[in-house]
């Protein structure tokens, strides 16, 4: 069963973002990655629990390979980059 990263960030260095999105790129695929979502326009119908900022989508294999890209020791640093310089909320989710 697939599994899905689903990432809401609140990007405060938007420059340092984008070498975060340029590192984790590559090393998501190595875990069979997929990117589904990155930013666009959201359409927010309802929002009593959250209020989203900017999303992103993975979909990967299973959940065991998304939890592996996340606890990777070769995305720990690049995963400093995005603590530092963004406020986020991720979750992985197991479905179809």
């Amino acid at each position: 069963m697939s599994a899905f990263l689903f990432l809401d960030t609140k990007i405060k260095n938007p420059e340092a973002y984008e070498e975060y999105k340029k590192l984790a790129k590559p090393i998501a695929e190595k875990y069979g990655g997929v990117y589904r979502v990155r930013g666009g326009t959201i359409d927010v119908r309802q929002a009593e629990l959250w209020s989203p900022t900017r999303i992103v989508i993975i979909e990967f294999p299973d959940l065991n390979s998304a939890q592996a890209f996340v606890d990777s020791e070769e995305y720990a640093p690049v995963k400093t980059l995005r603590h530092d310089n963004a406020d986020c909320t991720l979750l992985i989710i197991e479905g179809n």
